[in-house]
């Protein structure tokens, strides 16, 4: 198993006539684009080194339905499975079950989702088994691309493919930062730039925005008479402070959230009071056909948060429908958002009331074509498979850990003789490059 990658490398590079079973050729143009600017003249020569179908396993948290409706990053790993999957890989899903509807191969780490089942407070437990089931069969697989934050880490210790994390979560928490170092030398995505701040000593490889289908979210070139507050009712979401600037504005807020359990109390004596202010109607959870809609049809997002977010998925969807964004300069907001061109961008009450006037200013068309450059599950898409294919050219350099045997690992014979047996040298049972992706937080 292990000389696998090594005889599957050596035949990329050499015999791209020689496919496994079922294999298509994938994204031969951008691969042989690539190629050119690399000046490497047998890369270029080889052009449709993807040919083989690349066979992709991904893993995700399965607290939450792995489909959407949903809010955060599952959502997200539903997107590039997706696209992964129309690009031609192969691509497996470790997930929870029945109400999952994505569709790619499911092996489900339990019947459910968590929270739909109520068990959400043992997140931990149940992630255990389908983390084993991933670790076991992972050799199946090219790339095991966890999701998981540190959930994952001590597992991919154990793994003898190339890893590589996307970290979903904020990491401005010191509480946290004697685990994340002690596993500092495992490879991680980013999701922008600001998230790396509080550690920026971990092996970041990569930033990597979110995105999402284009044709999800309906352009909208009307600029609606309302405001429109899309979150967690929860203090760092300050859904208190977008109710002020509405009101101190004189616009319409509608107001579209879910109340988990940790944050019921804050509701209960925070929100829910300011919720029978007038010209502030909240309609509750909604559907993701009613979210297009609820975002097209405002005049702008208020994204008053308070913490240092390290995307947030809403902002790119209200900008694929056209509808800027008046938001705090925490976290990431002033490099996903560009101010004067998506959105407006204030530390205080005064200044967001005076985004919220001059929202009706913004050209919802440019507002749209910043998102589809940007911000699409397609571009999402691109950036991971790249990021892929250097993991696993990188691992059968001599210097590698898993090449060398450093970290635990044996290590991997010399290529010599493996190709030279021709046929015999062909495995057809081999699956080609697999990612696994673990989604992240139990918890959140």
């Amino acid at each position: 198993m292990k000389l696998r990658s090594a005889r599957l490398m050596q035949r990329r590079w050499t015999h791209p006539g020689v496919l496994r079973r079922g294999a298509t050729t994938v994204n031969a143009e951008a691969w042989s684009a690539r190629c050119e600017k690399s000046g490497d003249p047998q890369r270029t020569e080889i052009g449709t080194r993807p040919s083989a179908a690349a066979n992709r396993a991904h893993c995700t948290l399965i607290r939450e339905r792995a489909a959407p409706p949903l809010w955060r990053h599952r959502t997200v790993v539903a997107y590039l499975c997706r696209e992964l999957k129309r690009r031609g890989h192969h691509v497996t899903l470790f997930a929870s079950g029945g109400d999952s509807t994505i569709d790619v191969p499911l092996k489900p780490g339990c019947p459910n989702s968590l929270r739909t089942s109520d068990l959400d407070r043992f997140g931990t437990a149940y992630h255990l088994p389908m983390l084993s089931e991933l670790c076991e069969s992972a050799e199946d697989f090219d790339i095991v691309h966890p999701h998981i934050d540190y959930w994952s880490f001590p597992f991919q210790r154990m793994i003898r493919v190339p890893t590589v994390s996307t970290m979903h979560n904020r990491m401005d928490q010191p509480e946290l930062n004697s685990v994340y170092r002690y596993y500092k030398n495992l490879p991680v995505v980013s999701i922008s730039n600001a998230q790396r701040c509080r550690l920026p000593d971990l092996q970041w490889i990569r930033t990597i925005y979110h995105g999402t289908p284009e044709e999800r979210w309906k352009f909208n070139p009307r600029r609606g008479r309302h405001l429109a507050f899309l979150e967690r009712f929860s203090p760092e979401k300050r859904p208190d402070l977008a109710i002020e600037v509405a009101r101190r504005a004189g616009i319409p807020l509608k107001m579209a959230a879910t109340v988990d359990r940790v944050d019921q109390q804050y509701f209960e004596t925070v929100v829910k009071p300011l919720l029978s202010t007038p010209d502030v109607d909240y309609v509750g959870e909604i559907s993701e056909r009613e979210k297009a809609q609820f975002l097209g049809q405002a005049l702008a997002l208020l994204f008053p948060i308070d913490w240092a977010e390290p995307f947030g998925l809403v902002r790119i969807e209200v900008l694929a429908c056209g509808t800027p964004v008046i938001a705090r300069p925490c976290g990431s907001v002033p490099e996903v958002l560009k101010a004067g061109i998506t959105g407006f961008i204030a530390p205080d009450v005064d200044g967001l009331v005076k985004g919220v006037c001059k929202a009706g200013d913004f050209p919802r068309r440019i507002v749209r074509e910043e998102f589809e450059s940007r911000f699409s599950a397609a571009i999402m898409a691109a950036h991971y498979e790249e990021l892929y294919y250097d993991l696993i050219e990188d691992v059968h350099k001599p210097t590698h850990p898993l090449t060398t045997g450093v970290g635990g690992t044996d290590p991997v014979a010399s290529d010599e003789g493996l190709i030279a047996d021709s046929e015999s040298a062909v495995d057809d049972d081999f699956a080609p490059v697999v990612p696994v992706v673990v989604n992240s937080d139990p918890f959140s």
